[in-house]
């Protein structure tokens, strides 16, 4: 940048004084002032927009280098899972007498549902129990209850 001294800007001042005269001195020096500060404020911007995009840049490499990172792990994980499953199941078989020979090339039997209906679970206390004890085996809302349990009407 430019290296202003002491002595160049009493100069730059003197020819200032001399060419534009002293009545229009200090306007034009306002106005030279003004600019000065306007330029330092968009160069002040420029540097803080390049800075902001130098760091975006970091921060996009940084995020890119994290996801490969958990993308190789999860790849590693999948893997390890993969082969512990294939161990597991080659040793059950194995221990089941399921092993399939060269000969008999059935593929061993799949897993078959035991198709219970999980919405109909009981309870562990027996129906007896529960009609003995007077306890609720059915839901009632709450005006059923009220109307159940209300005082018959007398007429007068």
């Amino acid at each position: 940048m430019i290296d202003f001294g002491f002595d160049k800007i009493a100069l730059i001042g003197a020819v200032a004084l001399i060419v534009i005269g002293p009545e229009k001195l200090p306007r034009v020096a306002r106005t030279v002032g003004h600019l000065i500060g306007k330029a330092q404020r968009y160069v002040a911007d420029v540097k803080a927009e390049v800075n902001r995009s130098v760091e975006l840049e970091e921060l996009k490499k940084m995020k890119d280098q994290f996801e490969d990172a958990a993308r190789d792990v999860g790849q590693t994980v999948q893997n390890e899972i993969h082969q512990a499953s294939a161990d597991f199941d080659k040793t059950w078989n194995d221990a089941n007498g399921m092993g399939v020979s060269s000969d008999d090339a059935r593929p061993p039997p799949s897993y078959k549902h035991p198709k219970k209906n999980w919405r109909l679970k009981r309870g562990a206390m027996p129906q007896w129990y529960k009609q003995r004890n007077g306890i609720r085996a059915k839901a009632q809302s709450g005006a059923a209850r009220v109307a159940r349990f209300r005082p018959p009407r007398t007429s007068a």
